[in-house]
């Protein structure tokens, strides 16, 4: 079977001055070592930016797409019929949404960082989660593409 090709791809990376954050963790690290010499101050330059990058690079992974009638948010899969109409979410109705207005038992794939989202209904009725909310930085291309995989799947 031949996979079809995305509809929309997105990772949501994490911004460029996490990075440098992440660079002057190693810095602090090589400096809480240095009393112990030359050869522990490098271990803790090196260590401390490579494990204070890797918690940036496993944040920053996650990847949202519309792909062969599914929405692939995470680690969820979610089959673009059990869901509604999209709803474009920018600023403060997106902030709105991640904060005050948040339902407990809805599956949020958020990243503060990142100012537009997408919220849709669950419509499965077996299903309890009400909707799915999903930063992304191109709102209306996951939009459009979640109702072009529903337009796809009702056919």
């Amino acid at each position: 079977m031949q996979l079809s090709a995305p509809h929309h791809d997105e990772r949501l990376t994490a911004p460029r001055s996490w990075w440098l954050i992440a660079g002057l963790t190693g810095v602090a690290g090589a400096l809480m070592m240095l009393p112990l010499g030359t050869l522990a101050l490098v271990a803790g330059l090196v260590g401390g930016t490579a494990l204070a990058g890797l918690m940036v690079s496993s944040y920053g992974s996650a990847r949202v797409r519309v792909v062969n009638g599914t929405l692939a948010a995470g680690d969820a899969r979610i089959p673009v019929a059990a869901l509604g109409e999209p709803e474009v979410l920018d600023g403060e109705d997106a902030r709105a949404w991640r904060t005050h207005r948040a339902d407990p038992r809805a599956f949020m794939l958020m990243r503060s960082y990142v100012p537009g989202a997408v919220r849709v209904p669950v419509v499965d009725p077996a299903d309890p989660t009400p909707y799915v909310y999903l930063s992304t930085r191109e709102p209306e291309a996951l939009a459009a593409a979640l109702r072009a995989a529903g337009a796809r799947s009702a056919a």
